[in-house]
């Protein structure tokens, strides 16, 4: 049953994140959480509190002003107090120039007492490069700028 709460919950935050709402997910964060977005790219990284990943988030949408995201599966294990959530997703991304693509993901989240204490995202981290190499092409700075790690 908890499993099932579970996963309509992060059914709910994918949803959410699509319309353009970060702050549904920033809300489950644990102060110290652990992010970490593959790449090397201006959102790759590891960031070690909310508050960073909160900057990112926002960069990630002033870069993406449109992120579709399709949830294919959700799988979850574990005690209700210590869960581990695997994400399966297809985006459908729209930078803020150059052209719109479809990146196939996943996320994988350790969930201790109700708060994502660890969020890894999986994704074709080349296509994300690959954008923002565009974006700074066009004169969009923030598209060339060092990952936000604190």
């Amino acid at each position: 049953m908890f499993h099932r709460l579970a996963a309509r919950r992060v059914r709910h935050v994918f949803d959410r994140l699509s319309a353009g709402d970060y702050e549904v997910a920033l809300a489950g964060l644990a102060p110290d959480v652990h992010h970490r977005f593959a790449g090397d790219h201006p959102l790759g990284g590891e960031r070690h509190d909310a508050a960073a990943v909160r900057r990112w988030f926002e960069r990630l949408y002033r870069l993406f002003p449109e992120l579709g995201f399709t949830v294919t599966d959700v799988a979850v294990s574990g005690w209700p107090w210590n869960l581990t959530v695997t994400v399966q997703w297809q985006a459908d991304v729209v930078p803020r120039t150059g052209p719109t693509y479809v990146n196939v993901g996943a996320h994988v989240l350790r969930v201790t007492r109700g708060r994502i204490a660890c969020l890894h995202a999986y994704e074709d981290s080349q296509a994300v490069a690959e954008a923002c190499t565009r974006m700074a092409a066009h004169g969009i700075e923030e598209a060339a700028a060092a990952p936000i790690t604190t």
